[in-house]
């Protein structure tokens, strides 16, 4: 059974949070708008099944680590009983909400919300595939292409058996699984792992390369790590998997590595080794667009294809595999497309582990400046000499500023503690803007606020900062 066909001046293939924005703005710019989802609904992976339902299972989590922590300022909480399905229901409400808020928006913009399953037929004609089992086809003027990524699982991994999860498993929180292996130490297997830890999971983590969150700055992840090593069972670093036996107590790894036992069995295991592109299997092989061997598709820093009426962004279009820098990708897409001067020169691209505490960095690393060898200053303050931290019972965070040593302008920041994450946004507009130590020094922050830990590490680039003495150096 065929549909009638559609047509559109731009076409966007995925809703997620590239894929709705670039939707919203190129209607709100006049264009007739058709946004082709096939997911559950609107909002891609961020939404349904990635960072929103995770940040609301890690506000639970933090919860739960501060009610045991109160006992040590003279509060004590009973035992938590936790209920896996009011939980579970907490989780989906916040998700239905957003998503059912994006489909409102669609409405009110005239954007016309297609579900089906997209595929080009051609560099002008996509056929739609509808839920119903019927076809139709779409021809457009421009398309932008925004369709994410999937978990990874490596093969060795996927032995076919449920107790292996990927983080869309995790997130549905089937049980609390009395021991739970975690196959990977970046932000996904941290996040998800500090949360079956709270609880009541004991976690154990394995990371290959010898740190965790490899690209974050060691200062930053020490106090990170610190924290975790008493809250989960065990972190083994520089250690493998070498594979997973299904058996009928439970999951067996074989690892390899110091410290790691040879054999292990876990109720469940959760992979969380990366994320690949959804290029593949969605026509791609009918236009001029070139995907690089990683599954990437090839763009521009105006997010053009090598297809002239093509446009890729977010997952799809290369890394960082982040939400907002797909969201602000799709404003320079529509921007080109509108023949209006734009291209993606963002330099301060926000990265944040919503841990506890939150880790966030943005602009140039610590590591990345001695690798290209720039002569820089690094102003670190502790958290241990701010009043607010003191108040909160939270002193092992740590806000760093990193200066070009001629100029005095700001390359990076780096901030690890609770309320990382909103906290990074002074250093985005700071690295964005060109400021100098100058612009955050003598910019009045509120007291007492952990924000006045940028202020005091701007200071310590001129002399002392008010609340931390460093002995100067003979």
């Amino acid at each position: 059974m065929s549909k009638s066909d559609l047509h559109a001046e731009v076409v966007v293939l995925g809703a997620g949070p590239g894929g709705y924005p670039a939707a919203f703005e190129a209607a709100d710019k006049g264009k007739k708008v058709i946004l082709v989802n096939d997911d559950v609904a609107p909002g891609g992976v961020c939404l349904n099944r990635g960072c929103i339902p995770s940040k609301a299972l890690l506000h639970v989590a933090k919860l739960l680590n501060e009610s045991k922590e109160a006992s040590e300022w003279g509060i004590t909480f009973g035992q938590p009983e936790i209920d896996l399905d009011r939980l579970r229901t907490f989780k989906n409400g916040v998700v239905k909400g957003l998503t059912g808020g994006i489909g409102s928006l669609c409405k009110a913009r005239g954007v016309e919300l297609v579900e089906a399953r997209g595929s080009f037929l051609d560099s002008s004609t996509m056929e739609l595939k509808y839920k119903d089992g019927s076809t139709g086809k779409l021809t457009f003027d421009t398309a932008i292409v925004a369709t994410g990524s999937v978990p990874a699982m490596p093969p060795i991994f996927d032995i076919g058996d449920d107790r292996v999860m990927d983080s869309t498993g995790a997130l549905e929180l089937k049980d609390v699984p009395p021991k739970l292996l975690v196959i990977g130490g970046g932000y996904i297997g941290l996040e998800m792992g500090s949360v079956y830890a709270a609880l009541g999971s004991e976690v154990t983590v394995v990371e290959m390369t010898d740190g965790l969150l490899p690209g974050a700055d060691r200062d930053l992840v020490k106090p990170l790590q610190k924290r975790l090593e008493a809250q989960l069972h065990a972190i083994y670093l520089s250690t493998k998997v070498n594979g997973l036996k299904a058996t009928s107590n439970g999951i067996v790894a074989d690892l390899e590595g110091d410290g790691a036992p040879a054999e292990a069995t876990f109720d469940r295991v959760l992979i969380s080794v990366g994320r690949r592109p959804n290029a593949r299997n969605i026509g791609l092989e009918h236009t001029k667009v070139k995907v690089t061997e990683r599954g990437f598709i090839e763009v521009n820093r105006r997010m053009q294809t090598a297809d002239p009426k093509i446009y890729a962004i977010g997952d799809v279009a290369g890394e960082p595999m982040l939400a907002h820098k797909a969201t602000r990708e799709a404003k320079v897409a529509v921007d080109v497309i509108l023949n209006e001067p734009a291209e993606f020169d963002s330099i301060a691209i926000p990265a944040v582990v919503f841990t506890d505490p939150e880790l966030a960095w943005c602009g140039l690393t610590e590591t990345e400046a001695k690798q290209d060898k720039r002569d820089i200053a690094v102003i670190r303050f502790p958290w241990a000499a701010s009043g607010r931290a003191q108040t909160l019972g939270r002193t092992e965070g740590l806000t760093k500023l990193i200066f070009d040593k001629k100029t005095e302008r700001i390359l990076g920041m780096g901030i690890v503690g609770p309320g990382a994450g909103e906290m990074i946004a002074e250093g985005v507009l700071a690295v964005e803007t060109a400021a100098v130590a100058r612009d955050l020094a003598e910019s009045i922050h509120a007291h007492p606020t952990l924000s006045e830990t940028i202020m005091e590490s701007a200071e310590g680039l001129f002399g002392q900062a008010t609340h931390y003495f460093r002995p100067k150096k003979s």
